[in-house]
């Protein structure tokens, strides 16, 4: 069975695995970024190099993705992978096909090809943490869209008062980093000193934690509802840390249920669900799209 190098290049860490053609993980390690693009390169040949006939290399990567060309457009917290042929450069260092993802779209790409969404060709993906992106998929392969910014989501004006015209996106309002904020400042304390997980999991025990909570499921819901109406897909996959709140779905759908006795008009509910994959999401959807380009 053919085996391939999957890596994923988050902010602070890379992950590296070997996959075969299945998806099967069978060796899997994790390194620190390193400080240069040609040291990146190095980690990455030095990998590859360590394991017998693999048959190619696919990159999860922050930032702007453009898959085609090789490059990556705006900007991360890694400065340095902007700008680069890194797809070239790495092809002609390891003398196999290289292909390359924005990490959320990867996330996505694992539950199209093994996860919620395997059985649809058309879904959304929502990846809910400190700010708000996602993935839009059509014929189970991602619509980046003319700029690169299909599925970022979070720009999605989710506030807006006609009176003030202060405006508010999804990632400002309804991201779980803004329901920390907002209980931040509302307490008057400093955001480090507070966990969002404690506030989630004790919101009905205090006001203060119970209004930020409602409002961010009540945004998640809205934008949810938007983005049926929007594009109409047959599923809404949930990623990002939020994900494993086994009261996700119960919270999401109570919020429907008032949008909806509200617009009776509309009747096409959102089938809403969890994403399945969680750690190894990326490098899994990273194989996905390798084989999308190379099939």
């Amino acid at each position: 069975m053919k085996k391939y190098l999957c890596v994923d290049v988050g902010g602070t860490s890379i992950k590296m695995a070997v996959l075969d053609e299945d998806g099967q993980i069978y060796e899997a390690k994790k390194v620190k970024v390193p400080p240069t693009i040609e040291d990146m390169y190095q980690v990455i040949v030095d990998e590859f190099s360590s394991h017998q006939s693999l048959k190619g290399v696919a990159l999860s990567m922050p930032g702007a993705v453009d898959s085609e060309k090789g490059v990556i457009g705006g900007s991360s917290a890694i400065d340095y992978i902007h700008g680069p042929h890194i797809k070239e450069d790495l092809e002609n260092r390891l003398n196999v096909p290289v292909e390359m993802e924005n990490d959320a779209n990867c996330a996505a790409l694992a539950e199209v090809w093994k996860g919620a969404a395997s059985d649809v060709q058309d879904c959304c993906f929502i990846v809910s943490g400190t700010g708000i992106g996602g993935a839009v998929v059509k014929d189970r392969r991602i619509h980046k869209g003319e700029h690169l910014h299909g599925g970022e989501f979070g720009y999605m004006i989710a506030q807006f008062d006609f009176d003030t015209h202060e405006m508010y996106t999804w990632s400002d309002v309804g991201s779980t980093m803004a329901v920390v904020r907002g209980v931040a400042r509302e307490k008057g304390v400093d955001v480090s000193s507070l966990d969002g997980k404690e506030i989630f999991d004790h919101y009905h025990d205090d006001p203060i934690y119970e209004k930020y909570v409602d409002k961010y499921y009540y945004v998640l819901a809205n934008g949810i509802y938007n983005l049926q109406y929007a594009y109409d897909p047959q599923k809404i996959v949930i990623g990002g840390g939020i994900s494993i709140r086994e009261d996700l779905l119960d919270e999401v759908n109570q919020r429907l249920d008032v949008i909806f006795s509200r617009f009776t008009h509309a009747k096409i509910r959102p089938v809403v669900l969890t994403c399945q994959y969680h750690n190894d999401a990326n490098l899994l959807g990273a194989l996905y799209h390798f084989f999308t380009v190379n099939s």
